[in-house]
């Protein structure tokens, strides 16, 4: 009926020459369709009110948020604590000789946050310079996120906008990504916006702020701008298009390459050389782990639940139930499955790879659950907006956004619970008096992936040291700041992967300080228990994830999860 009405007054309007305010007329209150409001019409989630809600969440994310993945620890965590302070852990993807990170990337985060360091000083405060980077990557998250919440709401209604912004604020795997230190994130954050601009129809700020986003974030994510990219060269000003996406990408390719240059000491094309190590068979990403072909979707079950089960279905809604938008959501949520077929093809897989399309699940998700009517209809042809049918599927849509709501929070509460302990603990370092005059030695065994950062140690006098439990893989070692520091090539550096005998410190008696995870596994001794040797001056609760239920280890369900899971102990010694 809405369909006839249009044309009707635009037949009309044809005749008369008058405005369509003059003579459109309005459908009776029960008939009026209440998915798609008008651009420019009243009732819509403003940039500001989404932003305060997006902000509220991103502060708990900033401020409680795990450390997901050790790249993010010795990848871009450490190299910029030694751009900070001059001291740090350095991995061969950061060697002269194989140059696959940019120093651009870190260099825009330390401008960033170097007004916090300069504030904290190169005490214990140090601290306070990682969780401001962590609230300042909050920010950049919100404002992003809202833009598109603005945005949604103008094209597709405000009731799209509004369970798209409550999925953002609640889902576990934005919560997880949006205030990761990581380029996929940022990668994030360019589509987002990318996305919003091209729901709001600037389609050259939009491939720009792509090109932007991808090539100082991750160039592998491109893949999911294409359809965006594609749309805009199609219905935009061609030409004005293509040439803000080739200047954009001039500009910060030659950016890249100067602040390389500098970094390095030598001409390097840090980007050309991670696609050519990853896709030209110039390395092999397989050393690191492989997973089979489900992994990203049993994952994005876990972070998103049935906001991602909404979000594959879409499709198809779409296609029973036509409008006048599809065009523009189809666009802005194509790359959810054009990016998540590719990267389940690769051998080689991490839950950060998918972050680049977290925002767009959301809102694929919110536009489904939205369309649930319309499916109702379509399938029992239940058109009368009185039927029975047609009232009780609209209740599926709260029902539906609370039991994802549930699931999220049962998730992200188990995370929190049983896998925070590594930056409580590390945390307590700043309380300990250090005595000796030689400065302290906080020894790491098999938890040194979950080595927080050097931000976490209180001064320059504690470094750290691995001690041997068995990896032998490649460990990052500290920069040498006084022999080049980013521009030498150290010798141990290697890109098979293989562990470098000078990687282990021999003498473990020079350790003050000691780390564990002590399970509760039999046949298993740890160093921490020899109490003449070691007293416990921190410790909390770890989750043991193989010996607990997957189902109770995955949610939080009070009573159950501290009953069925088993824990162990994350502690730190000193040296009696």
């Amino acid at each position: 009926m809405a369909t006839a009405a249009a044309s009707s007054s635009s037949s009309l309007r044809k005749r008369t020459g008058r405005s369509s305010a003059a003579v459109s007329f309005q459908l009776p209150e029960k008939e009026k369709p209440d998915t798609v409001v008008p651009l420019g019409s009243s009732g819509q989630i403003s940039f500001g009110g989404a932003f305060v809600a997006l902000m509220i969440a991103r502060y708990f994310s900033a401020t409680s948020n795990l450390i997901h993945d050790c790249d993010e620890v010795f990848n871009y965590w450490e190299p910029l604590h030694y751009l900070l302070y001059k001291s740090g852990f350095q991995t061969w993807e950061y060697s002269s000789q194989y140059a696959l990170r940019s120093y651009l990337y870190l260099l825009l985060h330390a401008l960033l946050v170097g007004p916090a360091a300069w504030w904290y000083g190169s005490g214990a405060g140090k601290v306070g310079v990682f969780y401001s980077l962590r609230f300042a990557l909050g920010a950049l998250s919100a404002l992003t996120e809202a833009a598109l919440v603005e945005s949604i709401s103008r094209r597709f209604g405000r009731r799209v906008a509004a369970y798209t912004l409550v999925l953002l604020c609640f889902t576990s795997g934005c919560f997880n990504a949006s205030t990761s230190f990581l380029p996929s994130t940022f990668s994030m954050y360019g589509i987002t916006l990318a996305s919003a601009l091209l729901l709001a129809d600037e389609l050259v700020a939009a491939v720009a702020v792509a090109a932007f986003g991808v090539l100082v974030g991750w160039p592998f994510s491109v893949l999911a701008t294409a359809p965006l990219v594609v749309y805009a060269l199609f219905f935009g000003k061609f030409w004005k298009v293509f040439l803000a996406g080739a200047i954009t990408s001039i500009c910060t390719i030659l950016m890249s390459l100067l602040v390389d240059h500098y970094f390095y000491g030598q001409w390097k094309f840090s980007i050309l050389n991670l696609v050519i190590y990853n896709v030209a068979g110039g390395g092999d990403s397989s050393l690191y782990g492989v997973e089979g072909f489900f992994f990203y979707l049993k994952n994005a079950l876990l972070n998103f639940n049935f906001a991602i089960v909404f979000a594959l279905m879409l499709p198809v809604m779409m296609l029973l139930s036509r409008r006048s938008s599809d065009k523009q959501l189809f666009c802005a949520i194509s790359p959810i499955y054009l990016w998540l077929l590719f990267m389940s093809l690769q051998p080689h897989k991490e839950e950060r790879f998918i972050y680049p399309v977290y925002p767009l699940i959301c809102l694929a998700s919110a536009a489904a659950i939205e369309r649930i009517p319309d499916l109702v209809s379509k399938v029992s042809r239940a058109y009368d907006p009185e039927s029975l049918l047609l009232k009780l599927s609209k209740l599926v849509r709260p029902l539906a956004m609370a039991l994802i709501l549930v699931l999220s929070y049962s998730r992200t509460t188990s995370l929190l619970q049983g896998y925070s302990a590594p930056m409580h603990v590390y945390r307590q370092l700043s309380s300990l008096e250090n005595t000796s005059s030689t400065g302290s030695t906080v020894c790491i065994g098999s938890e040194w992936h979950r080595f927080p950062s050097s931000f976490f140690l209180p001064s320059s006098s504690y470094k750290v040291s691995w001690v041997d439990d068995g990896f032998r893989g490649l460990l990052p070692f500290p920069f040498n700041s006084t022999a080049g520091g980013t521009r030498v090539a150290p010798a141990y550096f290697n890109n098979q992967n293989q562990a470098s005998s000078g990687q282990f410190l021999t003498e473990e008696e020079n350790c003050s300080l000691l780390v564990e995870l002590a399970l509760k596994r039999s046949g298993q001794a740890f160093r921490g228990e020899n109490a003449t040797t070691w007293e416990a001056v921190a410790e909390r609760s770890f989750l043991d994830n193989q010996k607990s239920p997957p189902l109770y280890r995955a949610f939080f369900i009070p009573w159950l999860w501290e009953n069925k899971n088993t824990f162990g102990v994350y502690r730190l010694s000193r040296k009696r």
